[in-house]
């Protein structure tokens, strides 16, 4: 199991290096399989840490850094708000809000327009690090707005890496806040962690180093499929 464990966080860990997507969800579908409901989203979220940190130490010369300030503070203030949010809102409804915007920002340009005017990575990180605490992968949130401002795969790879370990970081914090233990799941941990940062390493360098208008492209097709599949299950 452990074995199986690894090769699954290394194939998911390099899925995400390689196109910005769909590692986390694919891994947050298949852990069920392995753990009880309890410790899916803190496992999948420390793993991911791991994933997504990796990546940015590999690839450090890629991050947007200018853009990291004004998502880490969204983000602290997103998990101060989270518990407001669980009391407040349709939990299982929130993929479909979340794939909906995906969508509209993806590909509407009235929406695209109108949200000029106030889309920043404040809100996004406010959005992608409070909704984490139960939603699971959020990090198609960041990666919408990324793929919108910058053209270069690689930047865009490593920024949203870096934007999804914050997010990540401090859903590992809440959930040992509040006492969740790690160290029950210490050896499928360990697992997951080695092969995902197999992984980062992996994509880090078989990755294409030069920008392509075409692979933008197709990771913006993957990324709502993401959202799609997202929203049909929240419906059903």
């Amino acid at each position: 199991m452990l074995l199986l464990l690894l090769l699954i966080s290394c194939l998911t860990s390099l899925l995400a290096a390689l196109v910005v997507f769909g590692g986390g969800m694919l891994l947050i579908a298949i852990l069920p399989l392995f753990l009880p409901a309890a410790a899916i989203v803190p496992v999948h979220g420390l793993t991911q840490l791991a994933s997504n940190s990796s990546r940015v130490l590999f690839s450090l010369q890629d991050v947007l850094w200018s853009l990291i300030p004004g998502f880490l503070a969204g983000s602290v203030l997103g998990v101060a708000a989270a518990g407001w949010l669980w009391t407040q809102l349709p939990v299982q409804l929130l993929p479909l809000f979340i794939g909906l915007y995906i969508l509209l920002s993806l590909w509407h340009s009235g929406f695209k327009k109108l949200l000029s005017r106030y889309e920043n990575f404040i809100w996004i990180g406010f959005l992608q690090s409070g909704l984490s605490l139960f939603v699971g992968a959020t990090g198609p949130l960041s990666t919408s707005l990324l793929l919108k401002q910058q053209a270069d795969q690689n930047k865009v790879i490593v920024t949203a890496a870096l934007m999804m370990s914050i997010s990540h970081l401090l859903k590992v914090l809440v959930f040992g806040w509040i006492g969740f233990s790690y160290l029950d799941y210490q050896w499928p941990l360990f697992a997951l962690i080695v092969g995902a940062v197999a992984g980062s390493y992996l994509g880090a360098k078989i990755r294409p180093p030069e920008p392509n208008p075409r692979y933008i492209y197709w990771i913006k097709l993957g990324l709502s499929a993401l959202a799609l599949q997202m929203m049909i299950a929240a419906v059903l």
